[in-house]
């Protein structure tokens, strides 16, 4: 990423600045939840019994019929010079449950049994069977007790990883209610879900049914089988609500969590943080921020992020200020976010001047600028028609191959066409699409809308 020119600060030191109402682009800091989704497949999982299948094998099934399958085996059984193991017998099967109805891969399962009396299925053998009746076009779980009541009959009963296996399917499936129905069903048979299987399905209810549904499941399966949420469980139901924006329920659960005997972490807090600061809420921000240095939980760059973030959004950019000087003497180096959160806030007080000082003081602290910070900066001059900056920022960040985003793209193009530099405008437009900034159809359209504009304005006397 190439620096500003040196000549881009002086110049403008002593510009005057018009204060508009402004909306750069930028994005809320996001911290990956890390206690969700640091989860390891079973050993036993869909990806760890379906051996990775060999070019060859996957050529093999070229069509779901049945007794073609039974030829292909069969072939590939007399030409072996070596023991067909396992794995080998899993793999094959997968490749054709993969294309196949579930009886007919259960009618090639009792082919191998019965003409290979060497493989012995295990439960990965029928956890293959079990994940593909989950996915069968059926208005009931009629296809996955079929599969379950034939690994009994073998010998094999159902245990976590089953279960894991079964609700995953289910919810890939889009069947969420029969992966609710059949986690109760397998728990009443002493074959529970793990917390993780648990967490994925609570997770997963989240996303398309409402939360006293929800909230119902976790106390059915807390009531009737023992299984309690826990510090995941609680993180995933304040994340729920805290994007639905219900910040009141949110700090009801982070209670609930506490009564629980869990203590709230700084992904939590960070959370509900997030939260308050999309809804430009600075003062509950704040109050979050002090709650966790109350309960001794150390704020991380996130944390001071997200507080950076959301006072500068409401409009409280001094007192962002003040926070990162706090973030610097607790032992955290301010990032292109940081830098950036707070030029947000500047350009839409109307001081694309400041922010053009702090971008200065970000390069001298070795702090690099990102496509964000350039956009947000160019989004700013143009807002406040500092169009000779603003260009000169464009030629940096073509120079260095930054691509435009698409408001800071519309608002130079209807900066420049306002002041009657079209050509300008097409030489942004040409840019754009060169640098597959923006899409061509969405490029164009929003030059053609801007010099519809301009023309009307013209005929009325509006623009130059």
């Amino acid at each position: 990423m190439g620096k500003i020119p040196p000549s881009f600060r002086p110049a403008i030191s002593n510009s005057l600045i018009r204060k508009l109402p402004l909306e750069p682009p930028i994005a809320i800091p996001h911290q990956l939840p890390n206690k969700i989704t640091k989860k390891k497949p079973p050993q036993h999982s869909k990806k760890a019994q379906a051996s990775p299948v060999s070019r060859k094998t996957e050529s093999l099934f070229k069509s779901p019929d049945l007794l073609s399958a039974k030829k292909v085996f069969n072939s590939i059984v007399a030409s072996s010079k070596s023991p067909l193991d396992l794995r080998f017998h899993n793999t094959l099967l997968q490749s054709y449950a993969s294309i196949s109805i579930l009886n007919d891969s259960i009618s090639l399962l009792y082919h191998m049994i019965t003409t290979h009396p060497s493989f012995s299925p295990d439960r990965s053998t029928y956890h293959i069977l079990l994940s593909q009746s989950c996915k069968a076009p059926d208005s009931s779980l009629s296809p996955v007790h079929q599969t379950l009541n034939l690994m009994v009959t073998n010998g094999l009963k159902p245990n976590q990883v089953t279960t894991d296996i079964a609700i995953r399917s289910l919810c890939e499936a889009g069947r969420i209610d029969h992966a609710v129905e059949l986690v109760k069903e397998l728990s009443l048979k002493h074959s529970p879900p793990d917390s993780f299987t648990f967490n994925f399905l609570v997770k997963n209810l989240c996303k398309c049914r409402t939360l006293s549904t929800v909230y119902g499941f976790i106390d059915d399966m807390k009531t009737s089988f023992g299984i309690k949420p826990d510090l995941v469980t609680y993180t995933i139901l304040i994340d729920n609500v805290c994007n639905s924006k219900n910040l009141r329920e949110a700090m009801r659960l982070v209670g609930v969590l506490h009564e629980s005997g869990f203590k709230p972490d700084c992904f939590v807090y960070n959370t509900i943080m997030k939260g308050y600061c999309m809804l430009s809420k600075g003062s509950e921000a704040i109050e979050v921020y002090k709650k966790m240095k109350e309960e001794c939980v150390e704020p991380d760059l996130v944390t001071y992020n997200t507080l950076i973030f959301g006072l500068s959004k409401s409009g409280r950019v001094k007192e962002a200020r003040k926070y990162l000087d706090i973030m610097v003497e607790s032992g955290h180096f301010p990032d292109a976010v940081t830098y950036t959160s707070l030029m947000n806030g500047m350009c839409r007080e109307g001081n694309a001047l400041g922010a053009v000082v702090l971008l200065g003081e970000m390069e001298r602290k070795g702090c690099s600028p990102n496509s964000c910070t350039y956009n947000t900066l160019l989004h700013g001059l143009c807002k406040c028609r500092l169009m000779e900056k603003a260009m000169e920022l464009y030629g940096a960040m073509k120079s260095a191959g930054v691509k435009l985003e698409t408001a800071s793209y519309a608002t130079l193009v209807r900066a420049l066409c306002r002041e009657g530099r079209v050509a300008e405008a097409y030489e942004v437009f040409d840019y754009a699409v060169d640098s597959k900034s923006l899409t061509d159809v969405a490029a164009y359209s929003t030059l053609e809308v801007t010099l519809k504009w301009l023309k009307k304005a013209r005929e009325q006397g509006l623009a130059l």
